[in-house]
Parts: C-alpha cells; structure tokens; sequence
C-alpha cells in the first residue's frame, strides 16, 4: 500500500473529497497536525504522496509561528528529490515559499463560487474537469509563480490560481477538495475572517446548495486525472 502524508493545519480543512480517488488507488493516510505533530526529514522524503492543505495563516508568518520556516525547508528537500507533492491554497503558497518565491497578501481577498480560467496546459490536463464550473476560492494570500512551473488557471484578481511542474507537483490555490456537505464546518472555523470580510452567509449556503455536488464531482476528477499521470500503476 503506498503512503499519502497529509499536512493538515485546521481539522475541517482536510482532504474532503480527494480522499476518495486517493484510497481508490492505494493509498493509506498519514494524517499530521503542522505546528504540533513532528514529521521527520526520513517521513517527509519517503511518502509516495504528500499532500499540504489549506489554513488561514500566512505562508510568511513566521515570527508568529516559527514552526514554519523548519517545516518549509523540509517541504523544499521533498521538493527537491522530486517527489509528488499537492499544495492546496496554503499548501500552493508553501510549495511556491520553498520553492524561493514570494507568498503575500493580494490586492483582494476571493471568498466564494466562481469559475477559473484555464490556460491552454490547465485545459490540456487534469484540471480540464473544472471548464467552466465554479470552484470555491477562499484566500487573501497569492505568491510568485515558481521557476520551471506551468500555470495552469488564474483569475482576474489571482494570476497564479494553479500550477504544475512536471507530473510531480500540483499547486492549487482554490479548493476542489471540499466536500459541499461540511460547508457549515468553514462557516464555523472561518466565522472572524467571514464577518471582517462582510460575507453574506445565506448566500454562500445557497452557492454551494447550487455549484457544490458538480464542483465535488469535478475535483474528483481532477485528482483522478492527476493521479493517474503521477502515479499510472494502481495498487
């Protein structure tokens, strides 16, 4: 059985509905709470998978949580060796920090359904699943697109929404990981960042009523796609 590492930095973020394709093909979880579980240089390198979620720190918050810098370096080393690796939101902007590039506030936050726009690779790969079907977004934070990446979809206020290099590493700053039956568990978590934002909650409710069961089905995809290029042999 192949081994995913999954860093997960708030429970209600985790794997949502990748986990699905992902026990499909094998794969058994190693589930880690960064800034509290210890993950070894060893754990880090030898997952056939690791898989960094979103949260809603900063990738480049470091003085207030120091955690960060040893575990971005590690996320570097993993990186480095080549390894399969997806970042999702804040897990992108790790993978772009450790990559060298910069992760910084942007010009809006992006909270709710929309669709992104493809580049011709985005709809020549795996994300080819999300044309035209919103997608959640819920970020403040954007980076730097990392030296040797492709990007793969973007929006009008975040150029960088999803990127590859090669068929290792996927980065994507939106979430078609949620499972639209635990909204309310990000209705909850996020309740300050939410109201600091003056987001209507009837209206995301009714969005994800509307866009979430396609968008599930979509991400799904995705990952499938993905897995089957990174990882072809199942078992």
């Amino acid at each position: 059985m192949k081994q995913c590492l999954v860093l997960r930095h708030v429970a209600f973020e985790d794997l949502g509905v990748f986990a699905g394709p992902l026990a499909e093909r094998g794969f058994s979880f190693d589930v880690r709470q960064a800034g509290v579980d210890t993950v070894s240089d060893a754990e880090w390198r030898d997952a056939d998978l690791a898989v960094v979620l979103g949260g809603p720190i900063g990738a480049y918050e470091t003085d207030r949580y120091p955690w960060l810098d040893h575990y971005t370096a590690q996320l570097g080393g993993r990186l480095a060796a080549g390894r399969p690796t997806v970042g999702v939101c804040l897990g992108a902007q790790l993978i772009a920090a450790a990559l060298g590039r910069r992760v910084y506030p942007g010009t809006a936050k992006e909270i709710g359904w929309a669709p992104v726009e493809l580049s011709e690779a985005g709809r020549a790969g795996p994300l080819a699943a999300l044309d035209g079907k919103p997608v959640l977004h819920w970020h403040g934070d954007t980076f730097d697109l990392p030296e040797g990446a492709t990007r793969l979809a973007s929006t009008a206020i975040t150029p960088n929404q999803a990127f590859a290099i090669g068929d290792t590493v996927l980065g994507l700053q939106f979430h078609p990981e949620i499972d639209p039956q635990r909204i309310e568990t990000w209705l909850i978590g996020h309740t300050a960042e939410l109201a600091g934002a003056g987001m209507d909650l009837a209206s995301l409710r009714a969005d994800t009523l509307r866009h979430g069961e396609a968008a599930a089905a979509a991400g799904r995809a995705l990952l499938t796609a993905w897995l089957d290029r990174t990882f072809p042999t199942r078992g």
